[in-house]
């Protein structure tokens, strides 16, 4: 876990300084500054004996990176003649530039944003992961000068010009943004039902093994079957592992997240929060969330208290996060006509999770300074699941949601959990409808009726998004990023769930 800032200016030893204390949570032990007469850059990180920005032998480059490279052994194997000063697994990036140039991006296997400097070119090569899981934003000064880190209220504090880093990009000075990675589509498989199910399987258990190191590792576990799913399979290749559940009182995600850890054997670790605790920290979770999005916010909420709750514990955790998305586990998305209009929507949603759930997950994970790992965005877990005919993820007469993953799970959990309805983060925790009762008694009629639309232009779409909004708009200039703020397409769950209950 790591925070990153650069100023393409000389002299800038100050402001790198203000900006890398506004994301000091993201490494809160280390903090690093070079600086020569064209160019300063910052870094902080958690504790460690090695320095973190990272060098060449010829010291003509310069690298700080955020994330994790999954695939490090076996690049180090292809390379030769090199000098390694650490055993952090972001070097290798910084190597293997030297020997291919920006083609490097294009052979890692793993979530990250990451800067190289060539002082003797005074030239940038800067990255980000194909879906956007480490966030990395950037903009320009009144002088002109490019300046990146990565949060907002980092890059805030020396510009209002905010964008975000295209994920699946990187850029250069000599050409600027070019496109690297696309999103893969190989042929449908038509495989008979079990054979897809054991390609998924194979994938799946690969994904969590290449996940798992000898660091201290927890579980986030909401008793859900993408969260449980995981933690399952972690529990065949990690001994000891500790679950964290969250939610209100009496809430369905304690009671079966209960379940699944007394199933697995974990050593199991609950916080249920009431509506006053909520009110307390949601200024500090809009503060980190950078979003003002009713479906963010509320999720964020539980995600801001699990988060804080293993932090005591561990300083990784593994998320369910993105098998909704592949598998089509939101409510809405029963509403396609086709199979093929479903896969579209799947596809769509994977790749917009930049700035909608990797923004919710980075961001509460980061402000309590633990890393998230989350074993579906794999890309060869995403590639076979772009490969599963669309009309086994919600099949049957009720419209089961994620049926093939639900099948998969047979073998590892028990049914209760396997079969158990979808309920979003917020809702099994019992966040969304104690939030949604605040803002009704905090905004009325009138004022939401005045300020639905901002002078910029920005609509906002209920009592809730205008609470929140006011909070965000408490802390920073909105109108300098809300082009870039996520919105979340799957609130209509929300709605869809209450009716049927």
């Amino acid at each position: 876990m790591a925070g990153i800032a650069l100023i393409n200016r000389k002299d800038q030893h100050k402001n790198i300084e203000k900006m890398l204390d506004k994301i000091k949570h993201r490494g809160p032990d280390v903090k690093e500054i070079f600086a020569n007469n064209k160019i300063s850059i910052g870094y902080i990180s958690i504790k460690n004996e090695n320095s973190r920005i990272f060098k060449d032998e010829n010291d003509r480059y310069i690298c700080i990176f955020d994330g994790e490279i999954y695939n490090y052994d076996s690049l180090l194997k292809g390379l030769q003649n090199h000098n390694f000063a650490t055993e952090l697994n972001g070097e290798i990036i910084l190597h293997l530039y030297e020997e291919i140039g920006p083609e490097c991006v294009k052979y890692l296997d793993g979530i990250f944003s990451f800067i190289i400097y060539d002082t003797r070119e005074n030239n940038l090569f800067i990255a980000r992961d194909p879906l956007g899981i480490k966030p990395l934003y950037y903009g320009k000064t009144e002088k002109g000068d490019f300046v990146f880190a990565s949060e907002i209220k980092a890059l805030i504090e020396i510009t209002e010009d905010i964008n975000e880093f295209p994920n699946g990009y990187f850029y250069t000075t000599e050409k600027g943004f070019e496109k690297y990675y696309v999103f893969p589509q190989d042929p449908i498989d038509y495989l008979d039902t079990e054979g897809i199910i054991e390609g998924l399987r194979l994938r799946l258990e690969d994904s969590v093994k290449k996940r798992i190191d000898n660091k201290d590792i927890g579980v986030f576990l909401s008793g859900g079957l993408d969260s449980s799913l995981i933690a399952s399979i972690a529990s065949k290749y990690k001994k000891p592992l500790i679950s964290f559940a969250v939610g209100v009182h009496g809430s369905n995600d304690l009671k079966n997240a209960s379940l699944v850890a007394d199933y697995l054997g974990f050593n199991h670790i609950e916080f249920a929060y009431t509506e006053k605790d909520i009110k307390q920290i949601l200024p500090t979770v809009i503060y980190h969330l950078e979003s003002c999005d009713p479906a963010l916010v509320r999720s964020a909420v539980a995600t801001y208290f699990a988060s804080k709750l293993a932090s005591n514990y561990v300083n990784t955790v593994f998320s369910g996060e993105g098998a909704d998305e592949l598998f089509a586990g939101y409510h809405y998305l029963k509403k396609y006509k086709t199979p093929w209009d479903l896969h579209d929507e799947l596809k769509f949603i994977t790749n917009n999770m930049h700035n909608t759930n990797f923004q919710r997950v980075d961001r509460m994970t980061m402000s309590n300074s633990i890393n998230a790992r989350v074993p579906f965005l794999d890309y060869e877990v995403i590639r076979y699941a772009f490969k599963i005919i669309p009309s086994i993820k919600i099949r049957g007469k009720d419209k089961t949601e994620k049926w093939v993953l639900r099948k998969l799970a047979e073998s590892y959990l028990p049914k209760e959990i396997v079969w158990r309805k979808k309920e979003k983060f917020s809702i099994g925790s019992g966040t969304a409808f104690i939030l949604e009762n605040i803002a009704e008694e905090e905004i009325s009629d009138k004022e939401f009726l005045m300020n639905r639309r901002q002078k910029n232009g920005f609509e906002i779409k209920s009592k809730e998004e205008l609470y929140y909004f006011k909070i965000l708009n408490s802390y920073f200039n909105t109108d300098a990023f809300l082009k870039s703020m996520g919105r979340s397409r799957s609130l209509w769950d929300n709605q869809i769930y209450a009716s049927e209950n």
